[in-house]
């Protein structure tokens, strides 16, 4: 690694070392843990700071979705697996299509599985994967990557910019060090972790906690939800099938049964079975309401 690079590694605050650890391996188990849990309470606290910056991220991701546009996140290692699972858990959470929140990783699928580190160094393919994806501009491309610096994160968001798409980046290092174009820049300073450099720890559950806001603010601001419920969710397996059960017999105050038979008549989709059992409407008219409302239950209701 040449000097520079190396000066400019030494100067993040991702990799510096943490006065509250130096001892690290002098300690017992519990103290381990306790140090790790007192280091971990500083996150949510980083995070609520960046809640002005995450409310403007979530605007573009509304007006993105609401074009047919979608969100790609784009990281290496630890933050690129964040980003899938985000993006995988949204379907069966929000019955949204796959395609329309996706997660790219540097060193492709197999790297969310085992590990490639060299492949956050290549910048060619970073670039390759965003065109491979067709980025327009109505998408949204959010760059994830705890040091900010890492050269296929930074190319993605690049060329996804060239393209035309608006563009977010979620770093745990400070604003103030922020010198990348996107439109909006995300950067909890969670402070140097536990095990110096392993930014899988504070950094990774900032950048989960922000995911978490992004998507969840977004689909409810879409739609996704009816009072503090989800209302758009896949019956895709048991356990489902009884969520979607129990959120009608709560929505409504009908029994177990009603609900079951009302979802059947709905095809399982919780939205309408809802409009149903509080209007009266049958399932094709209950569908027409909620289209009509654009997917928000409440408008549907009022109809």
């Amino acid at each position: 690694m040449p000097i520079e690079h190396l000066n400019a590694l030494a100067r993040l605050l991702t990799e510096q070392r943490n006065p509250a650890s130096h001892d690290l391996d002098t300690l017992s188990v519990e103290e381990v843990l306790r140090l790790i849990n007192a280091q971990d309470k500083l996150v949510p606290l980083a995070v609520e700071k960046e809640i002005p910056y995450i409310c403007q991220a979530v605007d573009l991701l509304v007006a993105a979705f609401r074009h047919g546009g979608r969100l790609i996140y784009a990281g290496a290692g630890t933050s690129g697996r964040l980003g899938i699972i985000d993006a995988s858990e949204c379907p069966p959470t929000f019955g949204t299509e796959a395609s329309q929140i996706v997660g790219m990783i540097a060193g492709g699928t197999s790297a969310m599985f085992t590990s490639q580190e060299g492949a956050e160094d290549n910048q060619v393919q970073a670039r390759l994967d965003i065109d491979a994806l067709h980025v327009g501009s109505n998408d949204v491309v959010c760059g994830i990557a705890a040091s900010r610096r890492t050269p296929y994160v930074v190319a993605a968001v690049a060329r996804a910019h060239e393209r035309g798409a608006r563009t977010l980046y979620v770093t745990t290092n400070p604003r103030s060090d922020f010198n990348l174009k996107v439109d909006v820049a995300i950067c909890p300073e969670v402070g140097p972790e536990v095990l110096m450099g392993s930014t899988r720890m504070k950094s990774g559950t900032a950048q989960k906690l922000v995911l978490n806001m992004l998507t969840t603010t977004a689909m409810v601001r879409m739609g996704k939800a009816y009072e503090n419920m989800m209302v758009d969710l896949q019956l895709t397996n048991n356990k489902l099938v009884e969520r979607a059960r129990r959120i009608v017999m709560m929505a409504t105050g009908v029994d177990y049964d009603l609900a079951a038979e009302t979802l059947r008549k709905a095809d399982g989709h919780v939205k309408t079975a809802i409009v149903m059992l509080k209007t009266g409407a049958d399932a094709e008219e209950a569908r027409r309401r909620v289209a009509e409302a654009g997917g928000f239950v409440r408008g549907a209701l009022t109809q």
